[in-house]
């Protein structure tokens, strides 16, 4: 990877944040010291992610890193002050890792969606036998072995980056007999010809992305279904609200 590309990563740029807040969080803190008003150490913390979140959004990182720069500091603080035994730091990190795992350079944070979300997308799909439907970002495969239950007659695909998701999903499928049928991997790598329909619940960081793919690989009849997140310059050919309140799903015919 090389560096512009690892100074992109929302991952990188939110620790760039961090950094930079220590130059006016130290300043003012050394102001104030000056005046007889010293910061506590949990004021400073407090502060520093006051000062990190302000920077996160004014760079135009997503909405999450804020809180995220927000409660930094003052998790660490806290975290120390228990002087909890660094084995469990190692374990929180390793279920941390297992769970995202890339979310750092794909910009897709674990989304679940909702059982009236899948039940509104398998009203779009087709009705003859063997159709085939892939979920992109499947995470614990809810989507998935809802639809192999209530289609038997449809080949339903879920692919999942994050190992853990995964593995608790391909588990479900195995110990309840499920037809569902589970891949790890990046759906970058799968060919979206392949399939009848595509559903996905991502992030809008990837959306043209995904569109772009749709429009090279997706043959003619078949379906890209997005849930909550629209494709920024290409309306949609229908618009579905599952439940009052909630948000849309986005359906592109090719």
């Amino acid at each position: 990877m090389t560096p512009a590309r690892l100074f992109r990563l929302p991952a990188v740029q939110a620790l760039l944040c961090q950094l930079a807040a220590l130059v006016p969080t130290a300043a003012l803190a050394v102001a104030l010291d000056a005046f007889g008003r010293g910061l506590t150490l949990l004021e400073a913390c407090a502060l520093q992610g006051a000062v990190a979140m302000s920077i996160t959004w004014k760079i135009g990182l997503a909405p999450w890193w804020r809180i995220i720069e927000l409660l930094f500091p003052v998790a660490l603080l806290a975290a120390l002050g228990l002087q909890l035994p660094p084995v469990l730091f190692l374990l929180v990190f390793v279920v941390l890792l297992g769970w995202y795992w890339s979310t750092f350079r794909t910009q897709v944070p674990y989304f679940p969606s909702s059982p009236a979300v899948w039940q509104a997308v398998e009203q779009l799909v087709p009705g003859r036998p063997g159709v085939r439907v892939v979920d992109v970002g499947s995470g614990l495969g809810g989507f998935t072995l809802h639809l192999a239950r209530a289609r038997p007659d449809a080949r339903c695909t879920g692919i999942e980056l994050a190992p853990l998701p995964y593995l608790y999903s391909a588990l479900r499928a195995r110990f309840t007999g499920s037809r569902a049928q589970f891949i790890r991997g990046d759906y970058e790598k799968l060919h979206f010809g392949d399939y009848d329909l595509v559903f996905a619940y991502l992030s809008p960081a990837v959306m043209s992305g995904l569109f772009d793919k749709a429009r090279r690989e997706m043959k003619v009849g078949s379906l890209l279904v997005s849930y909550e997140f629209n494709i920024p310059g290409f309306k949609p050919d229908k618009t579905i609200f599952t439940t009052e309140g909630a948000p849309p799903l986005f359906v592109w015919a090719f």
